[in-house]
């Protein structure tokens, strides 16, 4: 009986090291290279419109963990410009498409196994786009706030460092501008 006793006591006692280490708080900070694509939606009268559409863009963020579950975390991608062809009245035109979102959300993340790490993101992102043509009646500048909602997986390298790869939505759809849909790889460093 006392060594049943002694081995619950020495089990638990293991266990509670190892959710203690699994749980401490702290930040993090990361990069990653998302990849974004854009619409034209020039105003009527322009035709033949073609866009330079997918694009590689940067992203920085950082957070902090509560526990091993909740965290929450902010970030800012700036998505590049996009060049744009297009022909107004008979005379050809050149512009550019520019957008760029802030965001902060809450973040759930599930342990899948030693390794690799599942979570999910919900907040409100800040997003701007800004169509500049040679014609100075099509351009146009758009600024809102809207629901920003992420999912991904991280791979632990080692306790500090881990990479990432996630789905992110920064709103609804657009007629114009950087699409709300984007896919971002990256790497993160938590101290």
């Amino acid at each position: 009986m006392k060594k049943l006793i002694i081995a619950l006591l020495a089990t638990t006692a293991a266990v509670s090291a190892v959710q203690a280490q699994e749980i401490a708080p702290r930040f993090y900070l990361g990069a990653g290279v998302v990849g974004t694509d854009y619409k034209d939606g020039m105003r009527a009268g322009a035709t033949n419109t073609d866009i330079d559409t997918y694009k590689a863009s940067g992203k920085i963020f950082g957070g902090y963990e509560f526990n091993r579950n909740w965290g929450v975390e902010i970030g800012h991608t700036d998505f590049r410009s996009a060049d744009i062809h297009y022909n107004f009245a008979g005379a050809p035109g050149n512009g550019q498409i520019d957008g760029r979102s802030s965001y902060i959300a809450a973040k759930f993340s599930t342990p899948l196994n030693e390794r690799f790490v599942g979570y999910a993101k919900l907040g409100a992102a800040h997003n701007k786009n800004e169509l500049s043509a040679v014609n100075a009646s099509l351009s146009q500048r758009e600024s809102d706030n809207t629901v920003y909602g992420g999912l991904g997986v991280q791979y632990n390298i080692n306790q500090d460092v881990s990479v990432i790869a996630e789905y992110e939505r920064y709103g609804k759809n657009r007629d114009w501008g950087v699409s709300p849909n984007n896919f971002t790889i990256g790497a993160k460093y938590a101290f």
